[in-house]
């Protein structure tokens, strides 16, 4: 029998988001929707079953605050995964490594008819993040949703009047077919934004309207939950002022259009000073129909007063892209520094490459493949060495308060390659599109392309979180297609934690329920 409901602590503040937390059910059902104007099964989100949608409801909270978030997994269609995880990206999970979500790497699966509670404090961090499913390719089903932590004592506070439900914006691949028949090749069949997009040949289905109010400044949190594509993004007449990265608070930077990849986060200060009109939101992917024909990747920002009619306004050569390189971190530079004050303690270097004969991807010629038992219970069992740990080849031993860089090249089939590392930000030192090192000021972050060929994209951090964390392309194909390594951090001090007796029964209910009856 499923744990009782616990108390919901949200409600609808706008027709785009329903908000809940920090304690909430989260139920994982299968829906039909079309939020392109075609229709398929599903695997969304709710607070309550019948409310399960796309992008599921956002999750809010203050700095400091505990979650308690109930996932309840009630799928039913076998064209999909029925099991199921939930990954809170971007959060650090420190001292509840067992409620990170990753299949495999951090805990079994949830089986249909069961639950299972995560329970975490997000102790120092604030800003915005997501959740998704870590097993398989199943949140390109449509298992995904905004986080966001708020920070009472925000820094940034004075440059923005607004900043709720109503300012997250959503970027998202949409595939037509169950992400089980995809493959390292797939192509999104269109873009949604806050849920809503047009297809090739498809209807003109409406459009996502976000509301301003003329004179007011907004704090807008962009958050790319694709599956593969990355996005040039812009609001046409509109200037952004960046002030976060993956959770991070930054200098203030302008900007007139940013490149967004798979995972990745932005908050950014739009000023809703022009005329009283209607102006596209564009969001131009490098997979899925390109362009704005017919009205496609858009949507529209809408000023109080205006018609209730599309844009006319035309889609301009922008003169201020985000180059990434230009952002920096607000305080605490390079982990309070130290991750820039010497050379590394320990530097890998990870060489990609890809099996074209049956479309596996390998690190350091070593495939990640989802083992029988995870590697955070094999660790906590009394396996403590790399060659110890499955999947072999693909586990990295790192000792504890040390500080680590790793390198990764550019330019492998289905370049640019977004990795993120669960477990911790780093420091990006040497950024896609640069020859230069920067150990001064860099970007602190969680997600980070490794551009094309040439590139070296070269990242740092201290091995501060004891844990098994994964480093992962966020193109959840190439994930599964086994693009990750696992570093079991400080694997001395993991084996004396001590997880919640619900999570050790993750295993033998999986297990039961995933072994064929005899006969």
């Amino acid at each position: 029998m499923l744990p009782l409901s616990l108390i919901v602590a949200g409600s609808l503040l706008s027709s785009v988001f329903c908000a809940i937390g920090p304690s909430s059910d989260l139920h994982i059902v299968n829906k039909r929707i079309s939020p392109d104007g075609f229709t398929r099964s599903t695997v969304l989100a709710g607070s309550d079953p019948s409310q399960a949608m796309f992008p599921g409801p956002v999750i809010t909270g203050f700095k400091g605050s505990r979650f308690l978030l109930n996932v309840i997994d009630s799928l039913t269609d076998d064209t999909m995964d029925r099991v199921t995880t939930v990954h809170w990206h971007g959060l650090y999970q420190q001292g509840s490594i067992w409620e990170d979500g990753v299949e495999g790497v951090s805990q079994c699966p949830i089986v249909p008819g069961h639950s299972y509670l995560y329970d975490f404090k997000v102790h120092k961090q604030a800003g915005t993040y997501w959740y998704h499913s870590h097993l398989s390719a199943q949140y390109c089903d449509g298992l995904r949703g905004a986080f966001v932590v708020y920070d009472r004592l925000d820094p940034h506070r004075w440059l923005y009047d607004i900043d709720d439900e109503s300012t997250i914006i959503t970027l998202a691949d949409w595939y037509h077919a169950p992400s089980l028949t995809g493959t390292i090749k797939s192509l999104p069949d269109s873009i949604l934004i806050n849920g809503n997009g047009r297809y090739l040949g498809g209807p003109a289905t409406p459009f996502s309207i976000v509301n301003v109010i003329q004179n007011k400044r907004y704090r807008f949190r962009l958050v790319a939950m694709s599956c593969a594509s990355n996005f040039v993004f812009g609001i046409d007449g509109h200037d952004m002022t960046i002030i976060e990265a993956d959770g991070v608070s930054l200098q203030p930077i302008t900007v007139d259009e940013l490149q967004i990849f798979a995972g990745q986060r932005y908050s950014f200060i739009l000023a809703a000073d022009q005329p009283v009109d209607n102006y596209w939101i564009r969001a131009n992917p490098n997979k899925g129909p390109p362009g704005f024909d017919g009205g496609l990747n858009s949507a529209i920002l809408r000023y109080s007063g205006a018609p209730s009619v599309d844009p006319i306004t035309p889609s301009t050569i922008r003169s201020s892209p985000l180059i990434e390189t230009n952002l920096h971190p607000l305080e605490n530079i390079g982990a309070l520094d130290r991750a820039l004050r010497k050379d590394a303690d320990i530097a890998i270097n990870l060489e990609l490459s890809i099996n074209t004969e049956n479309e596996t991807f390998n690190i350091n010629r070593s495939r990640f493949f989802t083992p029988s038992m995870p590697v955070l219970l094999q660790i906590m069992s009394g396996k403590q060495s790399a060659q110890d740990l499955l999947p072999s080849g693909s586990v990295y031993t790192l000792p504890h308060n040390k500080v680590i860089e790793i390198s990764i090249p550019g330019g492998l089939n289905g370049s640019p390659h977004p990795f993120h590392l669960h477990g911790h930000t780093f420091d990006v030192v040497r950024s896609a599109g640069s020859q230069e090192y920067n150990y001064h000021n860099p970007v602190r972050r969680d997600v980070v392309s490794t551009g094309f060929a040439g590139d070296n994209v070269t990242i740092r951090f201290v091995t501060d979180n004891s844990g098994p964390w994964i480093l992962h392309c966020h193109i959840d194909w190439h994930l599964r297609a086994g693009m990750a390594v696992v570093f079991a951090e400080d694997t001395r001090s993991i084996s004396s934690m001590v997880p919640p007796e619900s999570w050790d029964q993750l295993c033998p209910i999986y297990n039961a329920f995933n072994t064929p009856l005899a006969g």
